[in-house]
């Protein structure tokens, strides 16, 4: 097979599997756009079913709940121009799939790669998928949970110490959420990241120590780039947990190689 027509089934291979991840992601998007999620009691629990109401859809219900848990007291989510609630509404809808998606876009990842891995690679990779699932869905809701309300009560308090009313236009509120969900989802991969490197013998097991000061640099200029304000306590509420997950790669790392060594 010449290297033309190799490129080109990987391409064609690269093709195929983008197409799976768009039509998975657009289906769900789409669910969340035109159907409401109508609560039903079963047994004393509280389910949910799609009902056809795009104008009263599940993203809109998302950003309500967003709303209520994220905007400080005091400060008004408001829209500017017609249609912002609309293309806010599709932002939440397309992060939501992401998320939703993330086990067939890690499939689909891996098994586009799969034919040029070696066996120990694979199995490498195995191993990491479920964790990589799980550390995205932790890093967003750490995120949604502790950092985003801080962040937006910190830097929303000045105004309301000034006695000044605080509107927050809806397309920055959520592009700011959404920011920081993603940022946190991908940011604790990290540790895996590292693991997969060290694994896979690209370097040794005291590369991640003796680098240490330097990564601790890129990750507090990582926190001050998608960090908005420039005090400097939303940066280490960013690079903190990363820095962390760090050390914690690191000593995972050090300790599964000390154990391979001695079997």
């Amino acid at each position: 097979m010449s290297n033309l027509e190799s490129i080109n089934n990987h391409l064609k291979e690269l093709r195929k599997r983008l197409l799976r991840i768009v039509l998975v992601i657009g289906i769900i998007a789409m669910v969340l756009l035109t159907c409401h999620a109508e609560p039903i009691e079963i047994g004393g629990i509280t389910l949910y079913y799609p009902l056809l109401e795009p104008q009263n859809n599940m993203a809109g219900q998302i950003t309500n709940q967003m709303k209520m848990n994220l905007v400080p007291e005091g400060v008004q989510l408001i829209q500017t121009a017609p249609g912002q609630a609309f293309f806010a509404q599709m932002y939440v809808s397309a992060l939501v799939a992401i998320g939703v998606g993330m086990p067939v876009i890690i499939r689909e990842f891996v098994g586009f790669i799969k034919p040029a891995l070696k066996q120990n690679e694979i199995k490498i990779t195995r191993n990491i998928l479920l964790p990589a699932l799980a550390l995205f869905v932790g890093g967003c809701v750490f995120s949604y949970n502790f950092v985003i309300p801080f962040i937006l009560e910190f830097l929303y308090q000045y105004g309301e110490s000034a006695g000044i009313v605080t509107f927050l236009n809806v397309m920055e509120f959520v592009t700011f959420v959404l920011q920081f969900l993603l940022a946190f989802g991908f940011s604790f991969q990290l540790p895996l990241v590292m693991y997969a490197i060290s694994m896979s013998g690209v370097v040794n097991k005291d590369f991640w120590r003796k680098n240490a000061r330097y990564s601790i640099v890129i990750i507090i200029i990582f926190g001050a780039i998608i960090t908005p304000d420039g005090t400097g306590v939303t940066m280490m509420l960013v690079a903190g947990p990363m820095i962390g997950l760090y050390f914690a790669g690191m000593l995972f790392i050090e300790r599964k190689q000390r154990k391979k060594l001695n079997t």
